[in-house]
């Protein structure tokens, strides 16, 4: 393709108004071409200032008027599935926001629909994977150069979450992230989930117990706990800790200067993921565009969400029974192999 890649961003909220501006002022080969939004005027709003893109309140009128060859899916994830499928139909390159879908089930009819497509077209948010101390950790672990990797310790900690945030949202939307690094990390699937929560913060909602521990098990022996706390107050943080037979990676550690002065030191938190992921995302889309415009997908894939989802629900069981609980995925299709 020697022509830009035109993008229809399905969704302009929160998420969806940052990839805009991502994609037109940091992403080279790239052009807006239409942004969707079921509220017209967040649509027109999302797309001032940038020439020769239109705004829409429906997908398929926007895929068939604007001449797009991509699109970028950032609305909630229970309209998802209708828009990948939409997508899949026009043979088109997709970045689906995490997740890929609601629930395992419609994310397996989305796998299986690419499936029957014969090609894989849609590649799923997990931005961490482009971050680059996660990805120095993960050639650390394949090198062996520390021996085998032996446990994960992680935390997932975010200032605060609004009221109505529930159990099932902190699996759904935090834990969701860890799953898929583990399985980044170690490049095994995730056999078990055990989510176990005893003292609550006094800053949690009605019905959420805050923090949580998740505890995984992956199919090739490697375990990993991860802290999830929604309301730590103190600024967003996410940290790995790797151990080795030979030693110790630390990752995620506050970025930025540290002071010494008026008898303190310390340093700044990141307030929240655009600022602490914000690298990420950036060089995650400039992959994603610089593959699409190739015809193909070179970061996570449909497979790659599916088993996420299938991790969630089994977080979900578990958090409602106590116990530790399975994770049961279909046969990996041919299409997603190495």
């Amino acid at each position: 393709m020697s022509e830009n890649l035109r993008v229809a961003v399905v969704g302009a909220g929160r998420m969806g108004a940052d990839h805009i501006q991502r994609l037109h002022h940091r992403i080279k080969g790239v052009e807006v071409a239409a942004v969707v939004d079921v509220d017209a005027w967040r649509a027109k709003e999302a797309i001032e200032g940038i020439d020769g893109a239109s705004a829409y309140t429906d997908a398929d009128i926007a895929f068939e008027a604007s001449g797009v060859h991509a699109v970028v899916v950032a609305t909630p994830g229970h309209l998802h599935e209708a828009i990948l499928t939409r997508a899949l139909d026009r043979d088109l390159q997709v970045l689906c926001e995490k997740p890929l879908t609601h629930d395992a089930a419609t994310s397996w009819n989305v796998v299986q629909s690419e499936v029957a497509l014969g090609n894989r077209r849609i590649q799923v948010g997990f931005m961490r994977r482009y971050d680059h101390e996660y990805r120095q950790l993960r050639e650390i672990i394949q090198s062996q150069e520390l021996g085998r990797l032996l446990m994960l310790h992680c935390a997932h900690r975010n200032p605060q979450v609004p009221e109505g945030y529930s159990d099932s949202n902190t699996v759904a939307e935090a834990a969701v992230h860890e799953f898929d690094v583990i399985r980044f990390l170690t490049g095994a699937e995730i056999a078990g989930v055990h989510i176990r929560h005893g003292r609550s913060s006094q800053h949690a909602g009605k019905g959420l117990r805050d923090p949580q521990q998740v505890l995984v098990e992956t199919s090739d022996g490697t375990l990993a706990d991860v802290e999830v706390f929604m309301n730590a107050q103190f600024g967003y943080q996410v940290t790995t800790e790797a151990v080795f037979e030979r030693g110790v990676i630390n990752i995620g550690g506050d970025a930025g200067i540290r002071r010494q002065a008026g008898g303190r030191w310390g340093g700044d938190v990141s307030p929240g993921f655009e600022t602490r992921f914000q690298a990420a995302y950036d060089a995650e889309f400039q992959a994603w565009a610089d593959a699409a415009r190739r015809g193909t997908v070179d970061g996570p894939t449909a497979w790659d969400g599916y088993a996420a989802a299938v991790c969630c629900e089994a977080g979900i069981k578990s958090q409602a029974s106590g116990v530790p609980v399975k994770v049961n995925l279909h046969t990996r299709p041919a299409l997603y192999s190495a």
